[in-house]
């Protein structure tokens, strides 16, 4: 999956840099096109020109050493490269991708491209687990950057623990899974539904509930980034969407996201409603604010129709996904729920448990198809478990069409 692609490694400085440069020559076997782009710290511990002659290209240290007036250096690579792999990334390198900073070459460049970003951090333990490191990270996971989580033993510094590079074949092994999973939705028509309604009772006042739309979004993201042409219809949320392979629609209550999704449903290969739709809404809504009176107030409530129900009993060969927010006996509930809405797959989370409820970045999910063989994906990014479950989704799709 390396091979012919051009890929930019960023080497920062870090006594790690040693491992940057198998890495280097072990890329280049594989027949990737290399070119190393160095901190001024990375020359400290290794000469940028071992990185010229294992990689065969010129080494790049310096924003200002502009060699060719024709182009812009740093801009040229990174529209060069197809992946981008940063290692060793210190916590300083880290903390200036995760801010915007761009005070160096490599970090300008990392700021200009559109590849694939792969980071594989590399420091000393207790800086690993530092509250800014930590956050740092997140934001970039959020970000849609690519972690490859350092190994564990004996570091440089003395201390024993996580936090050391880990080994060249393993980042290859990495990048090269993960590149593998980028098209698996190459031609494929994938619908999103994500976020909550809102169903007015006032001209100031409305029912709505905790969801943020992040899992919905990140699921929107995962698709299109593996190929998939996608439709994201949003709710009342205050998310932004970026890749010009998503489509967003925004809507507001449960019959404009009814409406929505079955306008766009017939034209679509995978349909997932991830949103969180009200199932009641106002039986009589109100003109004017309604004011503060001296007794009770009862707002009477209706259903709304139910989108997901719906869409399984109209789909036509669509591969059709629910979700689950439950509270109890979420396994049991769930696969109730794949089996009476006629579902492919049913993505099940108990919202009561620590990391997995409304509003977070972090998600747990059991995701279950017809088969009705569950599958755990424990506690991680709300775009990890995205990108897990479209793998899934990706491996049911092709068992069917066996």
């Amino acid at each position: 999956m390396v091979r012919n692609k051009n890929i930019l490694l960023g080497v920062s400085g870090g006594i790690a840099v040693y491992k940057a440069c198998a890495l280097t020559s072990k890329l280049t076997q594989q027949g990737a096109n290399v070119k190393v782009m160095m901190t001024e710290s990375a020359t400290k511990f290794v000469s940028p020109l071992t990185f010229q002659a294992l990689s065969r290209n010129p080494v790049y240290t310096d924003t200002f050493d502009e060699k060719n007036p024709a182009k812009i250096a740093h801009i040229d690579v990174a529209d060069w490269a197809d992946i981008a792999i940063i290692a060793p990334a210190t916590a300083n390198m880290i903390g200036k991708m995760a801010n915007g900073l761009a005070d160096d070459m490599l970090s300008t460049t990392l700021l200009a491209t559109q590849a694939s970003v792969y980071i594989a951090p590399a420091m000393n333990v207790h800086m690993y687990a530092h509250p800014a490191v930590i956050k740092n990270m997140k934001q970039l996971d959020e970000w849609g950057y690519h972690f490859i989580e350092p190994g564990a033993g004996y570091l440089a510094c003395g201390y024993v623990g996580k936090g050391r590079l880990e080994e060249p074949e393993s980042i290859i092994d990495a990048v090269a899974e993960h590149q593998k999973s980028n098209g698996l939705f190459t031609g494929k028509k994938v619908l999103v539904s994500a976020g909550p309604t809102q169903e007015r009772v006032d001209p100031v006042r409305f029912f709505t509930n905790r969801s943020s739309g992040k899992m919905g979004f990140a699921i929107a993201e995962a698709a299109a980034n593996m190929g998939g042409e996608v439709t994201l219809v949003a709710g009342a949320v205050n998310l932004e969407t970026s890749n010009k392979n998503i489509n967003r629609i925004d809507v507001t209550t449960a019959a404009e996201m009814f409406e929505t999704m079955h306008q766009q449903f017939q034209a679509n290969d995978i349909v997932i409603k991830a949103a969180a739709v009200a199932d009641y809404r106002p039986k009589q809504v109100y003109d004017e604010k309604m004011k503060k009176q001296s007794n009770d107030w009862v707002v009477e409530m209706e259903r709304t129709k139910d989108i997901l129900q719906s869409l399984g009993d109209s789909k036509q060969g669509q591969f059709l996904v629910g979700f689950a927010a439950e509270t109890s006996d979420a396994l049991g509930h769930g696969i109730k729920k794949l089996q009476k809405k006629n579902l492919d797959a049913i993505v099940i989370n108990n919202v009561s448990v620590d990391g997995a409820g409304f509003g977070g970045d972090t998600n747990i999910v059991t995701y279950v198809n017809n088969s009705q063989q569950p599958k755990d994906i424990p506690l991680t990014s709300k775009y990890e478990v995205a990108s897990q479950l479209m793998t899934l989704i990706a491996h049911d799709m092709k068992d069917e069409a066996k």
